[in-house]
């Protein structure tokens, strides 16, 4: 599904949907009524930001989908609702993921999430 204005697919296209943070396997994971649909590998590192304060950076390292939900946007809604989340917790990112990297480049409102230390 497009959007008018901007001719790019919706972000998220799916309701019901709820990522979870699992710090002890270092990844988020998407559910669709709480069927497990995939996951956003991660580490995590404290590094020094440019007003001095230190900032949390997220290593985004790898985007699984179960192959039963792959091309049906579920991806896209992931990635997305984790960097919503990491916006919100005041966080930074590094992107070593090709799917995530590729994600920046379509939606260039979360280029501020960019770890540039």
């Amino acid at each position: 599904m497009e959007t008018a204005s901007t001719h790019q697919p919706e972000k998220i296209v799916h309701e019901r949907l709820a990522v979870t943070r699992d710090p002890d396997r270092e990844r988020f994971e998407l559910r669709h009524d709480g069927r497990y649909i995939g996951f956003l590998g991660y580490t995590q590192e404290t590094r020094p930001a440019d007003e001095g304060e230190d900032v949390t950076v997220v290593r985004l390292q790898h985007t699984i989908i179960d192959e039963a939900f792959s091309r049906r946007g579920y991806a896209r809604a992931l990635v997305t609702m984790v960097l919503d989340r990491i916006r919100a917790e005041g966080d930074q990112i590094l992107a070593e993921c090709t799917y995530v990297d590729d994600y920046l480049r379509r939606y260039p409102e979360y280029q501020d999430l960019v770890y540039g230390g």
